[in-house]
């Protein structure tokens, strides 16, 4: 299967129009679902702003009470949720006292990078990366 394509041949033309990415976790108990994302990664710098995380220059995590989700994910890799940080041994620590589950440990996987997976209190996958020219 092919990506569509567009009309317009210049493809920088409208580089500038995305300014962000969002990600929104659906749970049956959502205040618990932020609890624990605000304990894991607000100390890595992520902020509050009312109802959703901060993680990163246009990047957000929202959450949302939801009636038509199982407790748990049923197939948590189908999707991941991915944070860059700037030291991710740093991060590994802060996680370990959290007890999280690591589902892929913190391993170089080449040319300067870093990946790690760890599972939130639903089952979703979370990995915490750190790459050779992470800011």
């Amino acid at each position: 299967m092919s990506a569509p394509t567009s009309k317009n041949t210049d493809s920088t033309s409208n580089a500038d129009t995305i300014t962000g990415l969002g990600v929104i976790l659906g749970s049956t108990d959502s205040d618990a679902l932020i609890a624990w994302y605000r304990a894991a990664l607000e100390p890595l710098g992520a902020r509050w702003a009312e109802h959703l995380l901060i993680v990163g220059p246009g990047a957000i995590i929202g959450f949302d009470e939801r009636d038509d989700v199982a407790d748990k994910a049923a197939e948590p890799g189908r999707q991941m949720i991915n944070i860059t940080v700037r030291d991710v041994r740093a991060a590994e620590s802060h996680l370990d006292t959290l007890g999280v589950t690591w589902v892929r440990p913190v391993e170089e996987v080449g040319g300067g990078w870093f990946f790690s997976t760890i599972v939130d209190p639903v089952g979703n996958y979370l990995q915490i990366l750190q790459g050779p020219e992470t800011p």
